[in-house]
């Protein structure tokens, strides 16, 4: 982080609204520390155990793990380039392409899958709090949220701090387990008989699944960087930090699952850290890799949750910052540790519908947000416009929505996820789950045609130059926040 740190506020002070020019810091590189310190943790572990739950080899397993996180990081790499050009949260570009309150649509979606990956955190999370401090799993998912929920009220500074430190003692503990199961392995080896096509597209999707639902994160964590930080470093920092972290636990994941599906299904961080010695150290590290995933699943729904209700300028800025988040986090805490609780039986079944399901629903997205960035407005947009209820962007725009309700369908026949609906595509092809692929090619050409006919709403050129609207300037105080 820049040497101006100390003069910043110890609690983050902006919301929504945009980082203005003076206070723009930090450099690129904690984007590669960032992502890996969030992707180096607990959860990843169980989503590589699906690869062999489906009926992977253990080399096709660690095959899809490794394709699906080089093809799916591109996709948030790819967000992340926008952070600092725009200095803005994520969600709320999308009232560039959806309007004001058309982006209700995606940002909704993407609050649910925020809580939804925090309940998959807390679980784990509080399993490992249990077993290091002899309580309850219920009382350890209590605990586990209190702390990911204190950490969340310090906001953007204290994130990329915390995940220095994070990545470092999560690698170590990472990387021995990954050695001490790859001796163990051996001996635990299956038939390779579910090798088909189709499962290893399955495998595949999971990973891509993992990458592209971080895709609404991305420039939640970009925004403040210097508006002139080279996109390219900024998507290989994202990039390598993402897969390079995720790969590594996905390994794990489906080492641990060959050699002890069952306990590793049941208590994942209990069984893992029985491997090594110092259990208590491990399971502490654990909590704290569990941290660094999870803040942001607090932080990402108050910013999107406030891009759908606070829509002018003058509440975007004043309006959405400390006692926002503050009061926000807490209640979005409470709801998450309420469903975890009564949720944690039927973890693993829930994790892979889930991380299925929201693929399908983030893909439209991605497709529109991307291609608007990319080739339809050069990364140019007028983003006090943004702010405005009345603004060039419109209320609504339809097109859009079509868009994206077209994709979905598009999606339905190739998709295959049990618990909700397999199509006849998949089907026919053994099972295999190509929907993401299908859906971004057709949802990213029709939006690219209809902008190109003028459907897509504004199309000048406009300056980012940005006249701050009530904005909290750095280290004030809030007025009605």
């Amino acid at each position: 982080m820049s040497s101006a740190s100390e003069a910043r506020p110890l609690f983050e002070t902006h919301g929504i609204d945009y980082i203005p020019p003076e206070a723009r810091h930090g450099k690129a590189w904690t984007l590669l520390t960032f992502w890996a310190g969030t992707n180096v943790m607990i959860l990843a572990i169980s989503t590589g155990a699906l690869a062999v739950i489906v009926g992977l080899s253990l080399p096709w397993a660690i095959a899809a793990i490794v394709i699906g996180n080089l093809a799916g990081g591109v996709y948030m790499a790819l967000h992340s380039v926008q952070g600092p050009r725009m200095g803005i949260p994520q969600m709320m570009q999308s009232r560039a392409q959806f309007g004001m309150y058309g982006a209700a649509l995606p940002n909704v979606i993407v609050v649910l899958m925020y809580i939804g990956y925090f309940v998959s955190g807390v679980i784990l999370g509080g399993q490992a709090v249990a077993s290091l401090l002899h309580v309850t799993t219920s009382e350890g998912i209590i605990i586990m949220a209190a702390i990911i929920l204190v950490v969340c009220w310090f906001g953007y500074d204290l994130f990329h701090r915390f995940n220095i430190v994070s990545v470092i003692l999560s690698t170590a503990i990472f990387l021995a387990l990954l050695v001490d199961l790859a001796t163990l392995v051996p001996g635990h080896l299956p038939p390779a008989t579910g090798d088909t096509p189709g499962n290893i597209l399955l495998a595949i999707s999971f990973s891509v699944a993992w990458q592209v639902t971080y895709a609404p994160y991305v420039s939640d964590y970009s925004r403040y960087l210097p508006e002139e930080t080279p996109g390219w470093k900024t998507f290989l920092y994202t990039y390598l930090g993402a897969v390079l972290g995720t790969t590594l636990s996905m390994v794990v994941g489906a080492l641990a699952a060959v050699v002890a599906l069952a306990p590793v299904s049941a208590n994942a961080p209990n069984y893992l850290s029985g491997l090594l010695t110092a259990k208590w150290l491990f399971l502490l590290v654990f909590v704290i890799g569990t941290v660094a995933s999870m803040y942001e699943n607090l932080y990402g729904p108050f910013l999107t949750f406030f891009a759908v209700v606070s829509p002018s300028g003058a509440m975007a800025g004043q309006k959405t910052g400390r006692r926002a988040r503050f009061i926000s986090t807490f209640v979005f805490a409470v709801i998450g540790a309420i469903i975890a609780i009564y949720a944690s039986p039927h973890f693993i079944t829930d994790l892979s519908n889930f991380l299925v399901f929201t693929l399908y629903l983030l893909i439209p997205w991605t497709a529109i947000n991307l291609t608007d960035f990319y080739l339809v407005r050069h990364a140019r947009y007028d983003i006090p416009e943004l702010f405005k209820v009345d603004g060039k962007y419109g209320k609504v725009n339809w097109f859009a929505i079509l868009v994206f309700a077209l994709t979905v369908g598009v999606e339905l026949p190739f998709m295959n996820d049990p618990a909700i609906f397999v199509g006849p595509v998949a089907t026919a092809m053994g099972g295999a789950d190509i929907a993401w692929i299908v859906g971004f090619i057709f949802g990213g050409l029709c939006y690219y045609v209809g902008a190109r006919l003028g459907w897509a709403g504004a199309r000048e050129s406009a300056s980012l130059e940005f006249e701050p609207v009530a904005a909290v300037p750095v280290g004030a105080e809030e007025g009605g926040g």
